[in-house]
């Protein structure tokens, strides 16, 4: 390592660690350990463009510990992206874009949010899925749009959570050979030396997985060995390499260095000092770049944005040669949808069309979009017969045959989402994945990222209800869709037909800075003689009508059927019935107040019928026929008797809650005050 190269560095490792100590909070050691994997991308590897951080055809940067952010963030400052030195001061303050873990929505060149341990390696599998896909759709013999590499730099922790275990096992599998991870094995966690949990051999776990494995005892003092072993990974381009890094964490501090006290809080004003002071730095300077340092990496920028240059004038040439490709590449980078492809959705008529379980109305939307819509990937978690996934004329994506559009993630839930928020966050893909509604579950750590991240990823979860049947409480989802329900940005939709499921579709693909998670059921489902796609995508209304209603009933998906067979009943018997179903509680608050009102007149008494959990229907229904324990095993039918969810039940609720409100005031559910946070993201 070179004396210039080396005061680059310490000057990463130093202004790394100013950022906590202005802060009061946060991680420095990790970035002074990794500093020189930082600093060797950055100057000799990496292909990016500050001047325009979306360049799609850039090299992707991961910092899968994610509380390590400092160090990206300095990066982005010495490279030129929209990081000044007053951003850097105001790590962790509120409102700045240096917040305590990366944040892509946030941070200009920053690509994935990576709070969570674990998620962010799993992402760059999927941006190094989507590079192999999209390089075998638009390259030519002349041309190569798509030719990146994905890097990525992660800790003890993302290797020790399962999600990664998960994603790593199928990059392995699929062979990506242009995904490189930098492990910065320095033998720490929070709670001291990873010896007290943590004693596997990496190295040989990932050599099973099917992957390059290299090691590299010392990064401190020379940068040889890291350079040999980059170039290494960079060559084998039929396996994914790992690189095991041998660091001290909090390297440079006189008294933290190696120790867990130089993981999660500043390194304190004296330490910091003598930390400097072993860098060759000014000690009473905070946040400080020598000139020629800062001369260094702007000329390492200039050089990485000459190859966007050079892209641009190959993509110019390409677009001449290849006119429709480009537009086509281009309308995708846009989410941009095709005019008139909604209209081929299905659309369904009573008396002409089967009724159907909506997990084949969800078959029949995939076969539907996917031959119009190339841009949709995806695929199921070892439940494509149940889920219904695999559209006609698919191809499965494998090593030998990346443009296949098919992912088949084996029975990997939580892996399978996370690899999905990678897919979308490369670009120009629409990616959906599939398993039983149930198991949301191991899903929901990925899933709340795409919601925070807007990240438009499709969920198709299945067997949605007690409905199922024989398999169980294990398999019946009972909490989950109001756990999703809870979440922001989110849409959760549980159709009750064909026109419901394809309304369902059709918001999702048209909203790409929102995840959608789509219900569908295993039994089938009678079709509703109101419901039209444009209805439904309103999120509620009235399935079946009445004059002067004195009752409403309002419910998803299955047990819509069994409230219109009530209603019947119910204004046979001199109780006007009027039915809402409600596929997607989200969309139907987007509407005014005055549609709402429409739909639920809220001064009528409203009974809500759901097999899940009760929670949240408050707002719109007087009283709930809902889940309040597990479900059962037994025909699907019966199961759906035992727990209440009959016509007979609903007719006796219904009578009983009208006799309820008969001499007294119905609350008025429609006037409510409504106060939201001002802000957000």
């Amino acid at each position: 390592m070179s004396d210039l190269e080396l005061k680059c560095v310490n000057t990463i490792r130093a202004v790394s660690a100013d950022q906590p100590q202005a802060a009061n909070s946060g991680h420095p050691g990790a970035p002074m350990g990794c500093a020189p994997m930082a600093f060797l991308l950055w100057t000799e590897f990496m292909n990016y463009s500050s001047k325009d951080a979306k360049w799609i055809a850039r090299d992707r940067f991961v910092l899968s510990n994610g509380h390590a952010c400092a160090l990206q963030y300095t990066m982005l400052h010495l490279t030129g992206y929209k990081i000044g030195v007053e951003d850097l001061k105001k790590f962790r303050q509120l409102g700045s874009i240096t917040p305590g873990h990366p944040e892509s929505f946030l941070t200009d060149g920053v690509e994935v949010c990576t709070g969570p341990l674990g998620q962010g390696i799993c992402n760059a599998v999927g941006m190094a899925i989507a590079e192999r896909h999209l390089a075998a759709t638009f390259n030519t013999d002349d041309h190569k749009i798509f030719d990146n590499f994905t890097y990525v730099i992660c800790g003890d922790g993302c290797l020790q959570e399962g999600v990664s275990g998960e994603a790593c096992s199928l990059a392995g599998h699929l062979g990506l050979g242009k995904m490189i991870v930098l492990y910065d094995d320095n033998d720490i966690t929070i709670d001291g030396p990873t010896s007290h949990s943590f004693s596997e051999d990496v190295n040989k776990r990932y050599e099973a997985y099917g992957w390059h494995v290299q090691t590299v005892d010392d990064v401190s003092k020379d940068l040889g060995d890291l350079r040999a072993a980059i170039k290494a990974a960079q060559a084998e381009t039929n396996k994914p390499s790992i690189i095991k890094i041998k660091t001290a964490i909090g390297y440079g501090s006189p008294s933290k260095q190696g120790s867990e006290k130089a993981h999660g809080a500043p390194l304190g004003a004296e330490d910091l000092a003598g930390a400097k002071k072993f860098f060759g730095l000014p000690e009473d300077k905070s946040f400080f770049v020598p000139e020629d340092v800062q001369k260094f990496f702007t000329k390492a920028a200039e050089k990485a944005d000459k190859k966007r240059v050079e892209w641009d004038a190959n993509f110019a040439k390409y677009t001449a040669a290849n006119p429709e490709k480009a537009a086509e590449l281009s309308r995708r980078i846009a989410h941009k949808m095709p005019d008139g492809v909604f209209d081929k959705l299905p659309s369904f008529t009573i008396g002409k069309d089967k009724d159907l379980a909506s997990r084949k109305h969800s078959e029949n939307c995939l076969n539907a979009m996917c031959p119009l819509l190339p841009e949709m990937v995806g695929g199921s978690a070892d439940l494509t017969p149940s889920n219904n996934t695999r559209f006609k004329g698919a191809s499965d994506f494998q090593k030998a045959t990346p443009e296949g559009r098919y992912l088949r993630f084996g029975v990997r839930e939580h892996g399978m989402a996370a690899v999905c928020n990678g897919i979308f966050a490369y670009g120009a893909l629409r990616p959906f994945c599939a398993t039983f509604l149930t198991f949301v579950g191991y899903c929901v750590g990925a899933i709340r990222l795409s919601a925070l991240s807007k990240s438009g990823v499709i969920y198709i979860m299945t067997h949605d209800s007690i409905g199922l049947g024989e398999d169980g409480p294990t398999h019946q989802p009972i909490e989950t869709m109001e756990s999703l329900r809870c979440m922001p940005n989110i849409m959760v939709f549980r159709p009750a037909d064909s026109n419901e499921m394809a309304a369902a579709y059709k918001v999702a693909l048209s909203k790409s800075t929102t995840p959608s998670v789509i219900c569908a059921s295993r039994q089938t489902l009678k079709s509703l003689k109101l419901s039209t796609i444009e209805k439904a995508s309103t999120g509620a209304y009235v399935a079946v009508e009445a004059k002067d209603p004195k009752l409403v009933l309002v419910a998803t998906g299955s047990e819509v059927g069994i409230c219109v067979e009530a209603a019947a009943k119910l204004t046979a018997d001199g109780v006007p019935t009027q039915v809402v179903t409600m596929p997607c509680q989200e969309l139907f608050l987007e509407q005014t107040q005055e549609y709402q009102k429409s739909v639920l007149p809220g001064n009528v008494p409203t009974l809500s019928v759901e097999a899940a959990s009760p929670s949240g229907w408050h707002r719109f229904s007087h009283a709930q026929i809902a889940m309040n324990s597990f479900g059962a095993s037994g025909p699907g039918g019966e199961v759906m008797a035992h727990f209440g969810f009959t016509t007979d039940n609903v007719v006796e609720k219904g009578k009983a809650l009208t006799d309820f409100y008969k001499d007294g005031t119905v609350p008025d559910l429609s006037n409510r005050p409504v106060f939201e946070t001002v802000g957000g993201h």
